[in-house]
């Protein structure tokens, strides 16, 4: 799972946990920081507003130093949203490892503005992908094909190895796909 400062604390901590809860080891790395460190979290609620409201969430720890990842040793990745995407998409070191779990047609979970890292690996050309509406633009520009929220924001797409979703209130959905992937691949 790749995080960074102002992850969305749900979208962290509750795939973390679940993850945790099947039975599958889940390592947290974030660029320039090591195992023990952690990041801040933002909460993202929607309440009403013309978009989400921010409010600050909890530290959310690193277990695995990012400099000693090695993305071959893993069979799937989870990109969390919340505003880290915005800037991790801007580490080469980063996109390397979203590039190397799609080319190998790795399980790859991707939610709310996660998709913005994917979008900037250039992996999403001609590929299906839900996200956070205010993201559909980015999604769009890089030849993907936008899939909008049904009722809510509660719903999950799967398009070979991505499973996107957008927003919190859909990780039943989009863990329970995740999760169907990853324990398919065997």
């Amino acid at each position: 799972m790749i995080v960074g400062d102002y992850v969305e604390d749900y979208e962290a901590m509750v795939p973390f946990q679940i993850l945790l809860t099947v039975g599958h080891r889940v390592d947290t790395v974030c660029p320039d920081k090591s195992a023990g460190e952690t990041v801040r979290t933002a909460i993202h609620d929607f309440e009403g507003d013309q978009t989400y409201s921010e409010k600050p969430g909890h530290n959310f720890h690193i277990n695995t130093t990012f400099s000693d990842v090695e993305p071959e040793e893993y069979d799937a990745l989870v990109v969390p949203g919340g505003r880290a995407p915005e800037y991790l998409r801007l580490n080469d070191d980063v996109l390397e490892i979203v590039r190397h779990f799609d080319a190998a047609n790795k399980p790859i979970a991707s939610i709310c503005h996660g998709p913005q890292l994917l979008a900037a690996a250039g992996i999403l050309n001609g590929r299906q992908c839900s996200c956070y509406p205010a993201v559909s633009p980015d999604l769009e520009l890089c030849g993907a094909e936008y899939i909008p929220t049904a009722d809510g924001f509660d719903n999950a797409h799967v398009d070979g190895n991505l499973v996107t979703a957008p927003a919190w209130p859909a990780h039943p959905a989009w863990m329970a796909k995740f999760i169907e992937l990853l324990d398919s691949q065997g």
